[in-house]
């Protein structure tokens, strides 16, 4: 795909973030299938990515779909054998540390059962059931809005990778999960559902944002509503912070850098550990910034003038600084909770 000649400078620019996000994409589809991408210039031919999507998603249809021997019990079993490994955001390797969703990947993977690799997108893979009371060994447990899921093993409790500086290890579920999914040949029928993985694949590759066709806060409100339980922020407060910074888009990039729902500059994002443009990942560490400056400011509107001018600002001058941007911002966010 190359950029149209004499186009006007919104659509040349509309081409170019389509031809960044299909080159960025090159990799995974490359992973996927097995086979390199043949690219044209920094983007792919409309027919080759065409085609590496459906080679990529017929494979990983048939390796969902292909027989597996494994039961529930084999899956619990062969889970409990990373007890103790350390959580690391990314990890998908239990020899330095795992995180949930690559825990849960690696635990399938090794009883023949292919796994996207975000927790997302594996919520939407699979038979759903329909309530703990219902859940078997070696089920799914999706918690916490989707951004969390681990193993069911029975008796209300799940082995799954929590949190970082803590390891591998079998919880109580502490909540009514978002969903469970079973992935056995037990159900099998309707199986390993190809038609599922595939949505997840096209949703991945394409990002679709929510697999409902959900927008603005809606879409991200089981994050919101987790993250705020999670670390005891006022109701509505995170939504109202994502509305202020980024209109409820992931993709977002201010002309300062900062990225994301909730427009995490580069350092920030690394020094949380999260991805700036990984929705989950993002709100939960907007959400513990927050905290952090709430419990050190001990106030709403300084905690969020520190989330906008930095808590070194909020310091030096003893209260939410005087900068217009940083002012204008604290009303906004005030004015866009609830009961304002």
């Amino acid at each position: 795909m190359t950029a149209v000649t004499g186009a006007p400078a919104p659509a040349q620019a509309a081409i170019a973030q389509v031809q960044s996000r299909i080159s960025s994409l090159q990799l995974r589809i490359a992973t996927l299938s097995g086979s390199p991408l043949a690219a044209t210039g920094t983007a792919t031919t409309s027919t080759t990515f065409a085609g590496q999507l459906a080679l990529a998603q017929s494979q990983l249809d048939g390796q969902a779909s292909s027989s597996s021997a494994a039961s529930g019990d084999d899956i619990v079993t062969d889970a409990k054998k990373y007890l103790g490994v350390p959580y690391v955001w990314g990890g998908t390797d239990p020899d330095k540390g795992l995180d949930c969703s690559g825990f849960t990947q690696l635990v399938m993977k090794e009883n023949g059962i292919t796994l996207p690799r975000t927790a997302a997108q594996q919520a939407k893979v699979g038979t759903e059931v329909p309530s703990l009371a219902q859940a078997q060994p070696g089920d799914l447990v999706v918690l916490e809005g989707g951004s969390h899921i681990g193993i069911y093993v029975g008796d209300g409790q799940m082995i799954h990778a929590p949190k970082a500086g803590d390891v591998v290890k079998i919880s109580k579920v502490w909540e009514t999960p978002m969903t469970i999914r079973r992935m056995t040949d037990a159900t099998a029928g309707a199986g390993t559902s190809t038609g599922a993985l595939s949505a997840a694949l096209r949703s991945s590759v394409l990002g679709s944002g929510t697999s409902s066709g959900a927008s603005g806060a809606a879409a991200y409100q089981g994050l919101f509503d987790a993250a705020e339980a999670r670390y005891d922020l006022p109701d509505g407060l995170l939504s109202a912070v994502a509305k202020t910074e980024s209109s409820y888009d992931p993709d977002a990039v201010s002309p300062a850098g900062a990225r994301g729902l909730m427009q995490l500059m580069p350092g920030t994002a690394r020094e949380l550990g999260v991805d700036a443009h990984d929705p989950a990942q993002a709100v939960d560490g907007a959400a513990r910034l927050l905290a952090k400056h709430l419990d050190r400011f001990g106030s709403l509107p300084l905690a969020l003038a520190a989330y906008n001018a930095g808590p070194g600002n909020v310091s030096k001058y003893g209260g939410v600084p005087p900068f217009a941007e940083t002012q204008a911002y604290v009303r906004k966010v005030a004015a866009a909770m609830p009961g304002a």
